[in-house]
């Protein structure tokens, strides 16, 4: 790596030691620091907090990022209850490396043993919806806008397919973002009922961070609710959220990219916690079905819970990554593992070995590894953990490596179908776009059984 002799003109003059290189971000005039770098210089004097002069932090913190915001409107603090979405309140410790090839030969073994009767493969259901043709087909859309567009147009189609994307019902966004995936949604039904009348839908927007560009803020139909949370999924209660005990809609639950733990936090957020019910020991309640008008979800009405303040679910679809992020203590599956003999420890090491899944394929795509010079920085921006190729080669192939990633996918995912089923939901797997688009491509699907309708 070539060093970099001398920063380049309005640059930061902070040399960066593992960069072998000068800072590149943009400096004030007459400056010779970025913000960031100005605090590791400074004397005394100059000290700076925050990226900005120490004399200047109290019109700074009106403005600031990281300062403690106030409740987004409509927030109010019943609905937030700390750790209410967890299975269990405090932390497990359990190992996380492989180390030898005996201990990856049992895991392997287990991890066969434990799949046995699964249907691993996952089918192919590529789908789109009219509200997007247009931007699809937009020139001025670049290749990575172009990808999110396929990702969400296949959503749509799917919960138009499991007839979810309808007016009259309440659609939870977790891990909203910028909050396209519902934005999309309203466009598909913005013109699919009389906006003249009262207001018939709901989408509310469940996001921890601070969002810029955000999408719903434009939204003004009169027809429709948009509502945005910023907190933590694993701390929301939907039965304290004013929007839904308003017109007691139905629920349909979405995400997309839904990272991780999320995942298990957002199902057992809308599934079993708003409920206030032991699953072990309680049946599940009666749900409407997703075809059901929702004049029937009224409270006191057969498909609405009984004693609870939310209304049923009819069903919800969600776009699974980074099943290396998963935690023990936050997975809705852990009856499924137990049963199968495994625990926190088989579990963990599943979550590290799932990567496995994507990152052989990330190696030999020239394409990707050429936008990317390091695999920190392709760690930070994909979610995706630093490869351990060089560890594994000794071991197993990379085509083997990535089987192995898959099935580890799949025993998770089982887990959380599992959850769905006891919940009185019959789910499903679908591939739902090419890996070409996104690596991360299966979408969980789930509608009330038949039994439980």
């Amino acid at each position: 790596m070539s060093v970099m002799a001398s920063p380049l003109p309005n640059r930061c003059n902070f040399f960066l030691e593992r960069k072998k290189r000068f800072c590149k971000m943009m400096v004030g005039k007459g400056q010779r620091f970025c913000g960031e770098h100005a605090n590791a210089v400074s004397s005394r004097a100059d000290a700076r907090i925050c990226t900005v002069a120490e004399d200047k932090l109290e019109k700074h913190l009106k403005k600031c990022n990281s300062r403690q915001k106030p409740k987004p409107v409509g927030f109010s603090p019943p609905s937030l209850h700390p750790s209410i979405n967890t299975f269990n309140h405090f932390s497990i410790y359990y190992p996380s490396i492989i180390h030898l090839w005996s201990e990856l030969e049992l895991l392997l073994e287990k991890l066969k043993k434990a799949s046995e009767g699964l249907q691993c493969e996952v089918e192919d259901n590529f789908l789109s919806h009219p509200a997007l043709q247009e931007e699809l087909v937009n020139p001025k859309n670049g290749d990575p806008a172009h990808k999110h567009l396929k990702q969400q147009a296949s959503i749509l189609g799917h919960l138009d397919e499991l007839g979810l994307l309808r007016r009259g019902r309440c659609f939870v966004e977790f891990g909203a973002g910028r909050g396209k995936l519902s934005h999309w949604i309203h466009e598909a039904l913005k013109n699919n009922g009389d906006l003249k009348g009262s207001e018939d839908l709901q989408l509310l927007l469940v996001e921890r961070s601070s969002i810029r560009f955000k999408v719903d803020g434009k939204h003004q139909d009169a027809g429709v609710q948009f509502e945005r949370l910023q907190v933590d999924i694993e701390h929301l209660d939907l039965s304290k959220v004013p929007l839904l005990q308003d017109k007691k809609f139905p629920l349909v639950g979405v995400g997309k990219h839904l990272c991780g733990a999320a995942t298990d936090l957002a199902l057992r957020c809308l599934l079993e916690t708003s409920r206030l019910r032991d699953p072990e020991t309680e049946p599940p309640q009666k749900r409407l079905k997703p075809s059901e008008p929702a004049a029937e979800a009224t409270p006191g009405d057969s498909g609405a819970c009984s004693g609870a303040s939310v209304s049923p679910v009819l069903g919800l679809a969600v776009a699974l990554c980074c099943h290396h992020r998963c935690e023990w203590r936050h997975f809705v599956g852990r009856q499924f593992f137990l049963e199968r003999g495994l625990g926190a420890a088989e579990f963990s090491a599943f979550c590290r070995m799932s990567s496995w899944a994507t990152c052989g394929v990330r190696a030999a795509n020239q394409d990707y590894s050429s936008h990317h010079s390091t695999n920190q920085e392709r760690a930070e921006e994909e979610h995706e953990p630093l490869d351990e190729t060089d560890t594994m080669n000794k071991f197993l192939s990379a085509v083997e490596r990535e089987k192995i990633g898959r099935l580890c996918k799949r025993l998770i995912d089982s887990g959380r179908c599992h959850f769905l089923k006891s919940q009185g939901f019959s789910s499903r797997l679908t591939c739902y776009t090419d890996q070409g688009v996104t690596l991360e491509n299966v979408l969980l699907t789930a509608v009330p059984s038949s039994s439980s309708s």
